[in-house]
C-alpha cells in the first residue's frame, strides 16, 4: 500500500509491482489518483487500504498520513515504514498509546504488540531508506545535486530581478541535468528536424 503518488509514490509503486508485489494506492490528489489508476493500479481511501494492506510505505510529505483509526483496521503482522518525509508521517504517538509493549526485534525494526495483534515500525518511522538501508542511490542524488548547485547559480545571476516569493527552476536547468546525465550513462534520443520544430511552435496547420 503506497500513500501518495507524487514522484516518490510513483517510483516506489512501480518497483514494488515489479518486484511482484499486489500494489494499492491511496491519494488525495484527483490527477494524482486518476494517474495511478490509469498506470494500473488499484486507489482507495486508506480507511479501505488499512484492511487489506500487508505493508504500508508513506510517501506523502505531510503529517499523519496513518493513524490511529488505520492501525485499528490493520491485520497481525502488518508492516509500516515512511519513505516520503519526517518521523510524523505515521502518527506513531497514537500507535504508543495503543501499544502495551513495544519490542525491538531486529535492527531497524520495532514490533508494537496492541490488543489483538502487533503491527511493525521499519526506521522508527524515519525516511526508511536513511534509517534502515544503505541512503539515497548516487545515480539519483547526482542529479538533485546539480538541482541544487545550479538553482543556486541562477539565484546569483539573477540577484534583484526576483520577486520574494517560491520560484521553480527554469525548465532550461532541468532538460541540461537531463541531457547531462543521459550523455554520461550513454544514452542516445531523437532531436527534432527543422520541420517538426517549426510544426510543433506554429497553429496554422492542422485541425
Amino acid at each position: 500500500m503506497i500513500a501518495g503518488y507524487g514522484w516518490c509514490g510513483k517510483g516506489t509503486a512501480l518497483r514494488a509491482r515489479g518486484m511482484g508485489s499486489n500494489v494499492v494506492v491511496t491519494e488525495i490528489d484527483p490527477v494524482r489518483a486518476i494517474e495511478a489508476t490509469m498506470d494500473g493500479f488499484r486507489v482507495m481511501p486508506m480507511t479501505k487500504a488499512a484492511s487489506v494492506g500487508d505493508l504500508f510505505i508513506t510517501t506523502t510529505g505531510n503529517k499523519h498520513v496513518i493513524r490511529k483509526e488505520h492501525f485499528e483496521l490493520m491485520h497481525d503482522g502488518a508492516i509500516v515504514c515512511n519513505a516520503g518525509h519526517f518521523d510524523i508521517e505515521i502518527d506513531l504517538e497514537a500507535l504508543k498509546s495503543m501499544a502495551s509493549e513495544i519490542k525491538q526485534v531486529r535492527d531497524f525494526t520495532q514490533q508494537y504488540f496492541l490488543a489483538d495483534k502487533s503491527i511493525i515500525v521499519l526506521g522508527e518511522g524515519r525516511l526508511v531508506n536513511l534509517a534502515a538501508a544503505e541512503g539515497h542511490p548516487s545515480a539519483v542524488m547526482d542529479m538533485s545535486f546539480a538541482n541544487q548547485a545550479l538553482a543556486c547559480e541562477y539565484l546569483v545571476k539573477n540577484k534583484g530581478s526576483l520577486e520574494p516569493g517560491l520560484h521553480s527552476i527554469p525548465e532550461a536547468v532541468d532538460k541540461e541535468i537531463a541531457r547531462l546525465k543521459l550523455e554520461a550513462m550513454g544514452v542516445e534520443i531523437d532531436s527534432l528536424p527543422a520541420e517538426q520544430t517549426v510544426y510543433i511552435n506554429s497553429w496554422t496547420v492542422g485541425t
